[in-house]
């Protein structure tokens, strides 16, 4: 098919992809099918699993399921695989992706204070599945793809940039826009109701939400930059809770059974997965130790710890390879399609490690790996850069690989995570009184910030608080 008739056939089905919304009723572009979408979503739900990983905590794991499934099951795509799980992640936060994975962190749990408060947040997250916002901007970057061909047919000049403004564009229309979290606020509101939850909890999420940006510097953090002003959020919900109608002594808010389950959970970072010395990592879980170049980025992540270089064209990484030996996982790496084997380092390297260099559709690069065991596990070290850079490289490569060693530090190994605690007050008091009673290992303002309150505030006797107590910082 020639080119130009080709792209006119694009723009054709852009033009006839159009679908009524299953949520809203509405006309919307779509591109994507239903299986489509699903496998999209369980292809980034296991993602989401190997960077960030799941909450080990099966009581937890459990009590969001039983709020979140209920509303998503009786949404309007019953149909849909459904999963509603918490990540180890401290970092106040809650996504969606495309067919039906719901994630919650485990920094927003610590920040809510009741359970219709974790519907109102599921439920703005099934908002968006339900209403297929993720299919829609993964339907527009394809148009946008498609004029993009165009471009290029017509013009040779544009042509030359047509791949990097693709991906530019790709980037843009993914993030939702402000109608469409005005959308899933609305849909993830008559969730909740449905379900019989207070629907007055979700303006104080969003107060939770104005505050935990103000506590970050004055702005919003980055995954809130495309939603409504909090401020706005919060008089929305109260005039929707007022139309409503409803008689809410009859709805619930289970603050007592929520708190319950947040007893003993982590708080903030936790350094039993590895923290960071300058270039150093250290991680009192495994028991190890390992030094990164010095004025290297760095990354701790759940499947892998990286150090990329400052002109970002060198990277250096420790993994786990697995439930195989040595040489088994070496075998499985050289055999790859694309690798190629160089030789071995006569000196210098641990054995067993070999130099390779491997095609990528951004050139030829080259590196050097080694498996080995530790802690009755399999690891890979792997360093590699452009294949002109290799020597440029390969001392800091040298150096890291053999700078592995078992982490011995009495210090170290004992640092440990702070954790939520649940205090019922006997007699009335202030926030500020409160933390002088029961000091926490964060200021008075944070304490008030996750009780959903202000620090001049008179809590009442019989209130259930939390604070944060223990924590082992990590030495310096």
């Amino acid at each position: 098919m020639p080119a130009r008739l080709r792209v006119l056939s694009l723009l054709l089905l852009a033009l006839t992809a159009c679908v009524r919304n299953p949520a809203t009723g509405k006309r919307m572009l779509s591109l994507v099918s239903q299986d489509e979408e699903i496998s999209l979503g369980k292809q980034g739900a296991l993602e989401v699993k190997q960077s960030i990983g799941l909450l080990d905590a099966p009581k937890v794991q459990e009590y969001v399921a039983a709020v979140g499934l209920p509303m998503a099951r009786s949404s309007e795509r019953p149909e849909l695989p459904w999963t509603v799980q918490a990540v180890d992640d401290p970092v106040v936060n809650a996504f969606a992706l495309p067919g039906g994975p719901v994630f919650v962190t485990r920094g927003l749990l610590t920040h809510l204070n009741s359970e219709a408060e974790l519907a109102s947040v599921l439920g703005h997250e099934i908002g968006h599945i339900t209403a297929r916002h993720s299919v829609e901007q993964l339907s527009q970057a394809q148009l946008a793809q498609v004029g993009l061909v165009v471009g290029s047919v017509l013009s040779e000049d544009f042509a030359k940039y047509g791949g990097l403004a693709a991906a530019g564009l790709q980037l843009l229309f993914l993030k939702y826009g402000r109608d469409d979290e005005r959308q899933a606020d609305e849909l993830g509101f008559r969730y909740m109701l449905e379900a019989g939850y207070d629907v007055r909890e979700a303006a104080n999420v969003f107060v939770t939400l104005g505050r935990v940006g103000e506590s970050a510097g004055g702005s919003l953090p980055s995954w809130l930059s495309t939603h409504p002003d909090p401020g706005e959020r919060v008089k929305t919900a109260r005039a929707r809770a007022e139309q409503a109608h409803v008689d809410v002594t009859r709805l619930k808010q289970r603050r007592e059974e929520y708190l319950a389950m947040l007893q003993g959970m982590a708080y903030g970072e936790d350094p039993r997965q590895g923290f960071f010395q300058g270039s150093r990592f250290l991680h009192p879980g495994l028991r190890f130790q390992l030094t990164f170049p010095q004025g290297w980025k760095t990354a701790n992540q759940t499947q892998a710890v990286l150090a990329v270089s400052p002109k970002e064209e060198a990277l250096l990484g420790l993994a786990p390879a697995g439930n195989v030996s040595p040489q088994e996982a070496m075998k499985a790496f050289v055999t790859q399609q694309g690798i190629q084997v160089m030789d071995t380092p006569t000196t210098g390297y641990p054995a067993g490690s070999v130099y390779f260099q491997a095609q990528t559709e951004q050139g030829t690069i080259r590196g050097v790996t080694t498996f080995f065991t530790h802690a009755g596990a399999t690891f890979q070290l792997l360093g590699y850069t452009t294949a002109a850079q290799l020597p440029a490289y390969d001392s800091a490569f040298r150096d890291t690989f053999n700078s592995f060693g078992e982490l011995t530090d009495a210090a170290a190994l004992a640092v440990q995570p702070a954790r939520v605690e649940l205090v019922k007050l006997e007699a009335p008091m202030t926030v500020r009184e409160f933390h002088q009673k029961y000091p926490s290992t964060i200021p008075v303002e944070e304490v008030a910030l996750i009780n959903g309150v202000q620090p001049g505030d008179t809590l009442p006797a019989g209130h259930t608080v939390k604070r944060v107590t223990g924590g082992v910082k990590p030495p310096r």
